[in-house]
């Protein structure tokens, strides 16, 4: 009898018979469900045409509005409002308001409402990034989430999983973020199509939450109903402190049935560059180096966290970005924008001449703090690159580490770290 994957030993834990196999469909308990201010609006609208009174548990749902904070129009703010409504007609404690409110996928994990062991929804396409968690994680659609609101539960069909061995060692400027776009690059977007991805080896062992949580957070764009990887000492270090509740840890069977496994040696692997607009076209960033761009945004749910900056600071330090690119910067929470700024971060930025940004989606899914205008080239740390992602249809988003990201805004180009470090 084959063993358990991941995803099947967390499932079979929240469903009544304690049994799940890939291929069941199965009805599930969730752990945590939220929406943000494009999605949540329409979950509240059906939750009270269903008649609905109460939510199942005011303490298992947050409401974010981090896609357009602050409010850029009248109309985004009046989805906010929406959505602060109902926070407190329900008593619901985690709706973040401005000032408290960061990017969803950095927030929850940070505050210790995601956990091990869990399974969560969220009616947004990366809530997948908790995977890197040891949670099954996935987004659902805004009426699925209204109706886990109502019962706590949800349903799902059990996904097949694939198994991702990364071997070797990094080299230098190389993160999670190439790892993953290493990943899509060789199975393409839809190689992963409603399958789990379980991230493993030595190289995974090894790396610090920040590029885990990078790596799942794109499990979608390879297709994918969640990313996971086991989780360990590193992650028990990061989530001990912060976690609202009990969290349970687990693993995988040795005998655990896989549809495919993949097995790479990524020693050799330089920093990588997704080309427009699919996140599947990568190609190594010296064969980018004369692509010119007018902006580049350092941010996002993939690439806005601590590490993330410390690394774009450690490059763009005594230098100016290019007279002819504007370089955006977005601190994914209010705690991470607080410890950037205790530690100069922000001083580096500013006399770089970029331009820091409260907490927000802004840009990434193009809806404010840096749109691009036609004909323009942006180069992002964001995990998305289609056509008009950021702004007009007849702009072009890359996509990179921000180390990468970093460099190119200093020499107004694709370029390699190394290029501009003394």
């Amino acid at each position: 009898m084959n063993g358990k994957t991941l995803s099947e030993k967390i499932l079979s834990a929240h469903v009544e018979s304690g049994e799940v196999k890939a291929g069941d469909l199965v009805e599930a308990r969730v752990d945590f469900a939220f929406g943000n201010d494009i999605t949540a609006p329409i979950a509240i609208k059906i939750f009270k045409e269903t008649g609905a009174r109460r939510v199942f548990d005011p303490y298992r749902i947050a409401l974010i509005p981090d896609h357009f904070t602050p409010n850029k129009d009248i109309a985004s703010a009046n989805q906010v409002k929406i959505l602060r409504d109902f926070a407190r007609e329900q008593g619901l404690p985690y709706f973040f308001e401005v000032g408290r409110v960061g990017i969803e996928h950095a927030l929850l994990p940070e505050q210790g409402l995601v956990l091990p062991g869990d399974v969560i929804i969220g009616a947004d396409s990366h809530t997948c990034t908790y995977g890197a968690l040891g949670a099954f994680a996935t987004g659902v659609g805004s009426t699925d989430l209204a109706a886990a609101m109502i019962t706590g539960k949800v349903w799902f069909r059990v996904p097949e999983t694939i198994k991702f061995i990364f071997k070797g060692t990094l080299k230098p400027w190389v993160s999670g973020k190439d790892l993953i776009l290493y990943t899509i690059g060789q199975i393409g977007v839809d190689g992963a199509r409603y399958r789990a991805m379980e991230f493993t080896g030595e190289v995974i062992e090894k790396l610090p939450m920040a590029d885990r949580f990078t790596i799942c957070n794109m499990a979608i764009e390879a297709g994918a109903k969640t990313g996971l990887i086991t989780p360990d000492s590193i992650t028990k270090e990061f989530v001990k402190p912060r976690a609202q509740r009990p969290y349970k840890f687990y693993s995988p069977d040795e005998n655990a049935n896989y549809e495919r496994v993949f097995e790479w040696d990524i020693s050799e692997l330089e920093p990588l560059v997704a080309f427009p607009h699919l996140p599947e076209n990568v190609r190594p960033v010296t064969e980018a180096k004369n692509i010119k761009i007018d902006q580049v945004v350092i941010g996002s749910c993939t690439n806005g966290r601590l590490e993330d900056l410390r690394m774009a600071a450690k490059i763009l330090k005594g230098k100016k970005v290019h007279p002819r690119v504007r370089c955006l910067i977005f601190p994914a929470t209010p705690e991470i924008y607080k410890q950037a700024m205790e530690e100069g971060l922000f001083k580096i930025f500013v006399d770089a001449e970029a331009t820091v940004s409260p907490p927000t989606c802004g840009p990434c899914l193009g809806g404010h703090m840096g749109i691009l205008a036609k004909g323009e080239r942006a180069l992002a740390t964001t995990n998305r690159n289609f056509v008009g992602r950021m702004g007009d249809p007849k702009s072009e988003v890359y996509l990179s580490n921000p180390a990468v990201a970093a460099a190119s805004a200093i020499l107004g180009r694709i370029a390699h770290p190394d290029e501009v470090l003394d």
